[in-house]
């Protein structure tokens, strides 16, 4: 069976030179779509539910690549998502692995180099390339270094609605949150309808998990 492949990359050439090199190998993989970054992308992932994997850049316009993959991460879990960027930084690695990248490619890899990461990612595997690879195991020796930590942001949130999404993440309802913080039930529910566009998420789980990421609870 064939692995159905999507790719998120903003310039036109290097998306071309991907699919070029995919189509070398059209027994291993259906091309699915090219979208020009991460909004297009989560949208046509919701019109192609059978893509297997995710090429996917991380600088692109509009959502970049490593909130991208942490959208695709929790509304598409099945959907496997490889790096595929010019960048080997270590905070990069450790912000697409955090966001839940399953592999880490370099956009100069050969095309069966591309193939094996693919297939291998489909099996189970975290394919990554070899300088990548080398930086993940300096991470994983020493991963409480500052420079690498996530760099907290409040979205303007205010005290209050951090206290509510808190209470959120303890998986309380609307009652048991206005009981601990002391406020009326449709206060606790005001100040989720203004959490939802400050994070630009339109569900609890969602705004959660978003506030997870930033370091905001």
């Amino acid at each position: 069976m064939t692995i159905r492949v999507a790719l998120a990359e903003d310039k036109p050439f290097l998306a071309q030179a991907v699919q070029d090199k995919l189509a070398l190998f059209p027994d291993a993989f259906s091309f699915q779509f090219h979208a020009v970054d991460g909004r297009e992308l989560l949208d046509r992932l919701t019109e192609h539910p059978g893509v297997d994997a995710v090429l996917m850049d991380i600088e692109m316009p509009v959502m970049d690549g490593i909130e991208a993959t942490a959208e695709v991460s929790e509304r598409f879990p099945h959907v496997k998502v490889i790096m595929f960027t010019v960048f080997d930084d270590e905070k990069r690695i450790f912000q697409a692995i955090r966001a839940g990248a399953m592999g880490y490619l370099l956009k100069d890899e050969t095309p069966p180099a591309l193939r094996d990461a693919i297939v291998s990612i489909m099996a189970g595997g975290a394919p990554m390339s070899p300088t990548i690879a080398a930086k993940s195991l300096k991470l994983l020796r020493d991963p409480s270094r500052s420079d690498l930590a996530p760099v907290p942001t409040d979205f303007a949130l205010t005290p209050r609605e951090i206290e509510v999404l808190e209470q959120l993440s303890q998986g309380l309802e609307y009652q048991e949150i206005a009981a601990n913080l002391f406020i009326a039930p449709a206060t606790v529910r005001k100040h989720i309808e203004n959490i939802y566009p400050k994070l630009q998420v339109n569900n609890k789980m969602r705004a959660v998990n978003k506030a997870t990421r930033h370091g905001i609870i």
